[in-house]
C-alpha cells in the first residue's frame, strides 16, 4: 500500500469535504481517503503506486485545489476566505445599505454594488453551481441559491422597472456575512492547531555537522541517518540520535510532558526538539526528521482530526440529505406563503432566507475542531490519541484493565528490605554486592544498584537457580535462596511475614553464619496508588491482569488498591479475561507496555500503550503515553471524557440550531408572534453558530484534569 498526503483548498462545510473524499475514491487503486476540515487535509492509502496526480486531477475536477504534501509530519491550519476580499466586500456594502435604507434611490448605483460583492465572492457560485449540477450539493450552493436569486429577482424588476420589493443589498449582506463569519471561523480554527504549531517551532532549521573535520550549517530536513552533529549548550537537538561524545541532561518536556532533566552521556538517545541543558554533545543522527519521535507525535496529533469518530457518523448521514432537503422546504415555503395571499416578494424573502441560514458548517466543524483541539491539549501532556475513534472509545470507558510490571510496577525489581543480622545494613549489602558483582541476573543488578562492592572476590562462582559463591578475606561466602543456604549448612533466623510476602529473598552467609538477607520486588510506581483512586473516582471497575505469580500479585494489587487481581496470566488468558469483560456489558481500556499485552491491547474497546512500552505494543494501542507515571492513564481518560462532551455539545448546539433557525426563517413564528427572519440576518446567525460551535471547542484549551 502506498500512502499520500495533500493540502485541499477551497472547503467549507462538511459535503465539501464529503466531495473531496469522493473524488480521491474515484481514483483507480485508492482505498482510503480521509479529509481533515479543520487543517485542509486529505490522507490517501492506494494500492497502485504513482498516482498522486491523477487525485490531485480528479480532486480538481470537483472544483477544489489540491498538491501533495512534502512533509507530512507538519500541517497547516486552512484560513479560509482571503481576508482582502472580506474587507473590500464590507467596503461595498456600506454604501449599498446607505443607498438603500437612507437614500431610497440609485438602483443602478445599487446593483453595480451588489454586483462588485458577487464578483468579489465569485467563488461561492462557481463551487455551488458545479454541485448542483453534479447532483451533490453543499453550503456553498446554498449559498449561491439563495444570495443568486435575490439578485436576479432584483436585476429583472430593476431591468423591467417592476415595483416589487428589490432585494440587491439583501444579496450583498448575505455574502458578505457569510465571508465574514467564514474569516473569523478561520481564524477562529487557527488556534485548534496552535499545539500542532507549538511542536512544529520546536525543530530548529538549521543544524550543525562536523563533515571531514568541519562544522557546516545544514538545514535540518536534508539531515540523513549517520550524519554527526554538534549540539551546543542551549540549542535544541535537531534529530533523533545517539551520543557519541560528552555528558549533559536533555529537557524533554515538550516531547514526554516531564519536567525533570533526563541525564545524557555516551550512548543516550536523545531525541529531536529537546533542549541540551549543559554540555556540548556530538551525535550520530539515527532517523531524519520525518521519521523523528517529535514528527510521530504531530502527525498522531494532525490524523487525530482527519479520521472520524463514531459519533460523527450521525452527522455525516444527516448532512448527505441535508443540503437538498433544505432546498425542497426552502421551495415549499415560497409555495405555501405565495399560496397564503403574500406577495413575491414576501414568499422570495422567507426561501432566501431559510437556504441561507441552513449552512451546515456547525455541523461539519462539530466533531474535528473538538478532537483537534483535544488532541493538542494531550500532547502538551505527553498523551497521543491515535485517532477519533480512540478518543471516543476512552470516552465512553467504564472499566480499566492493568498490566503489572512495567505499567504499575517499575519493571525492574529493586531492593525493599535489608535484615541484617549479627552485622550492620552497610556490612551485609556490600558484601552481597560484591559476591553479585559482575552477574548480569535482574537480582544481582538490584543490589548492585543499591551498593558498592566493599571487595573484589576473583573465585565467584555462580550457581544456576539457587545464588552465587566466593571467597573473601580467607572466608567462604554465599548469597541465594533458602535452598542454597541448607545446602550450605547455614542456619537461617525467622524472617517478620510482611517482609517476605510475595517477595524473592537473597540470604547472606559467611562461612556457616547467616549475616542477614535482602528483600527484592518489583516496585510499585509512587503515583500508582494514586492513579488507581482517581480511577475509582471517576465510576471505573479496575483490575490486574499479570503473569506474575499469586503472592506477588496481591500484594500489589492490595498496595494500589485494585478491586480485583488476575494472576498466572498468560497473553491468550489476558486477551480471554477482557472478553468475558465485555461479555458482561463493560467498555474495557487496557494498560500495558509489553509484547505480552500486545493480544489484549488490540482486543479491549481501546488500548494504551504507557511509557517506554515496546514497539508492538505502541502499534496495538489507540493511546500512547509518553511517560511512565500511571496518573497519566486517569488523565487520558478525563481528558477523553471531556472531548466526548465537547463533541456532544457541538452536535446538539448544531442540530438545535437548524431545527430552531429553519422554522424561524420559513415564517413558521409568524401568524403567532409576528416573528420573521430577514436573509441578511439569517446569513449572519449562519456564521455565528459556525463561530459558537468553534468557540466551545476551544474551551478545552482550558481544560485541566482533576487526576
Amino acid at each position: 500500500m502506498q500512502e499520500y498526503d495533500f493540502t485541499v483548498t477551497g472547503m467549507s462545510c462538511t459535503a465539501c469535504a464529503a466531495r473531496v473524499e469522493k473524488a480521491a475514491r474515484s481514483v483507480p487503486g485508492v482505498v482510503e481517503a480521509q479529509v481533515n476540515l479543520v487543517t485542509g487535509e486529505m490522507h490517501v492509502v492506494s494500492k497502485d503506486g504513482d498516482c498522486a496526480q491523477d487525485i490531485i486531477r480528479a480532486v480538481q475536477g470537483y472544483g477544489f485545489g489540491a498538491q501533495e504534501k512534502q512533509n507530512s509530519a507538519a500541517p497547516r491550519i486552512v484560513g479560509g476566505n482571503r481576508g482582502w476580499a472580506v474587507i473590500l466586500s464590507v467596503m461595498l456594502l456600506l454604501p449599498l445599505v446607505a443607498l438603500h435604507h437612507v437614500v431610497h434611490s440609485a438602483e443602478w448605483m445599487q446593483a453595480a454594488l451588489a454586483l462588485g460583492i458577487a464578483a468579489l465572492n465569485y467563488r461561492f457560485f462557481t463551487r455551488g453551481v458545479r454541485t448542483m449540477v453534479e447532483g451533490d450539493p453543499g453550503m456553498d450552493a446554498l449559498v449561491a441559491l439563495g444570495s443568486g436569486v435575490a439578485l436576479a429577482d432584483g436585476l429583472v424588476q430593476l431591468c423591467i422597472g417592476g415595483g416589487g420589493a428589490m432585494f440587491l443589498e439583501s444579496a450583498g449582506m448575505i455574502l458578505t456575512f457569510v465571508s465574514v463569519g467564514k474569516w473569523l471561523e478561520a481564524r477562529a480554527t487557527r488556534r485548534t492547531g496552535r499545539a500542532v504549531e507549538k511542536l512544529n517551532r520546536l525543530l530548529p532549521e538549521v543544524a550543525v555537522a562536523l563533515r571531514s573535520g568541519q562544522q557546516v550549517q545544514v538545514a535540518t530536513a536534508l539531515l540523513q541517518q549517520g550524519d554527526c552533529l554538534l549540539v551546543r549548550p542551549g540549542d535544541r537537538i535537531p534529530a533523533d540520535g545517539t551520543v557519541l561524545r560528552g555528558v549533559s541532561s536533555a529537557d524533554e518536556s515538550a516531547l514526554t510532558g516531564e519536567s525533570m532533566p533526563v541525564d545524557k552521556q555516551e550512548g543516550s538517545d536523545v531525541y529531536a526538539g529537546t533542549v541540551n541543558l549543559q554540555g556540548v554533545l556530538h551525535v550520530r543522527v539515527t532517523k531524519p526528521q520525518e521519521q523523528s519521535a517529535l514528527s510521530g507525535v504531530i502527525r498522531l496529533v494532525s490524523n487525530a482530526a482527519a479520521q472520524k469518530a463514531p459519533v460523527a457518523r450521525m452527522a455525516d448521514r444527516v448532512a448527505r440529505v441535508f443540503v437538498p432537503t433544505v432546498v425542497a422546504v426552502a421551495g415549499v415555503t415560497a409555495i405555501v406563503w405565495w399560496a397564503c395571499g403574500a406577495t413575491w416578494d414576501v414568499a422570495l424573502a422567507r426561501a432566501v432566507a431559510v437556504m441561507v441560514v441552513s449552512c451546515p458548517c456547525a455541523l461539519g466543524l462539530a466533531t474535528p475542531v473538538a478532537i483537534m483541539v483535544g488532541a493538542g491539549k494531550g500532547a502538551e501532556w505527553g498523551i497521543l490519541f491515535r485517532n477519533g475513534e480512540a478518543i471516543e472509545a476512552a470516552g465512553r470507558a467504564n472499566c480499566v484493565a492493568l498490566d503489572k510490571t512495567g505499567t504499575l510496577t517499575m519493571g525492574e525489581p529493586s531492593v525493599t528490605d535489608v535484615c541484617p543480622h549479627g552485622c550492620t545494613r552497610d556490612e551485609l549489602l556490600g558484601l552481597a554486592a560484591a559476591l553479585e558483582n559482575g552477574a548480569n541476573h535482574p537480582l544481582a543488578r538490584a543490589v548492585l544498584a543499591c551498593a558498592e562492592p566493599i571487595v573484589d572476590v576473583p573465585d565467584l562462582q555462580s550457581i544456576p537457580g539457587r545464588g552465587v559463591r566466593g571467597t573473601v578475606q580467607g572466608i567462604a561466602c554465599a548469597v541465594g535462596n533458602a535452598e542454597l543456604m541448607r545446602e550450605l549448612g547455614v542456619e537461617l533466623q525467622e524472617l517478620p511475614e510482611s517482609m517476605a510476602q510475595g517477595k524473592t529473598m537473597l540470604h547472606v552467609a559467611r562461612g556457616a553464619e547467616w549475616l542477614g538477607c535482602l528483600a527484592v520486588a518489583d516496585a510499585p510506581r509512587e503515583s500508582a496508588p494514586r492513579a488507581v483512586a482517581a480511577l475509582q473516582a471517576m465510576g471505573m471497575r479496575t483490575l490486574m491482569m499479570t503473569g506474575d505469580h499469586a503472592a506477588a500479585a496481591h500484594v500489589i494489587g492490595d498496595h494500589v488498591g485494585l478491586q480485583e487481581v488476575h494472576a498466572g496470566a498468560l497473553p491468550q488468558d489476558k486477551e480471554r479475561i477482557l472478553r468475558t469483560l465485555q461479555a458482561q456489558g463493560e467498555r474495557v481500556a487496557m494498560v500495558g507496555d509489553g509484547i505480552n499485552d500486545a493480544p489484549a491491547l488490540a482486543c479491549a474497546q481501546v488500548g494504551i500503550a504507557i511509557g517506554a512500552g515496546t514497539d508492538i505494543a505502541r502499534e496495538s494501542a489507540g493511546v500512547i503515553l509518553m511517560r511512565s507515571d500511571p496518573m497519566d492513564i486517569a488523565r487520558a481518560l478525563q481528558l477523553s471524557r471531556a472531548i466526548l462532551d465537547k463533541i456532544r455539545q457541538n452536535l446538539f448546539l448544531a442540530f438545535f440550531y437548524n431545527v430552531l433557525m429553519i422554522p424561524f426563517a420559513a415564517g413558521v413564528f409568524y401568524p403567532v408572534f409576528g416573528w420573521l427572519l430577514p436573509p441578511a440576518a439569517a446569513a449572519a446567525a449562519m456564521g455565528l453558530s459556525s463561530l459558537c460551535v468553534v468557540t466551545n471547542a476551544l474551551r478545552l484549551r482550558n481544560f485541566c484534569p482533576t487526576a
